[in-house]
């Protein structure tokens, strides 16, 4: 189990600096993934900056803490951190966007998100939880 919270966690950390770079450097083709239409264009246009910068310093952070091997402080990030995602969901909820795309890439995130963060917080300080107890041991 530890080994698949290893990859999920990693993943979740690479995802957000890929989002985060298409907004930087794409935003109007990052825009039509997101949910909400029409994007804003013109100055307003500037906030795909602002949603690109978010998405990669949340990934940065993810990883920093994950490769420190602080992997409860992972946890606990990563259960913070999913409240950008419901956040997003509720923005396309609130600005008519399809509700598939609400769901199924901003919710779907936040649960996938709070799951690994239940993993990481589950985990036992220097041992794998499902590692067997070693003969005579008491917990």
């Amino acid at each position: 189990m530890r080994r698949f919270t290893t990859v999920l966690t990693v993943l979740l950390g690479i995802f957000p600096l890929t989002f985060g770079s298409w907004f930087l450097f794409s935003g109007h083709g990052a825009a039509a993934g997101f949910g909400i239409d029409p994007w804003p264009t013109g100055i307003a246009s500037g906030y795909f900056a602002v949603k690109g910068i978010r998405d990669i310093v949340t990934g940065l952070n993810l990883l920093a803490l994950f490769a420190l091997k602080q992997r409860r402080a992972t946890g606990i990030l990563m259960a913070i951190t999913a409240l950008i995602p419901i956040t997003d969901m509720i923005t396309v909820f609130s600005h008519n966007g399809p509700a598939a795309t609400a769901l199924g890439v901003h919710g779907l995130t936040a649960v996938v998100m709070l799951i690994d963060a239940a993993l990481l917080l589950r985990e036992r300080a220097g041992r794998t939880v499902d590692a067997p107890q070693p003969v005579g041991a008491h917990s």
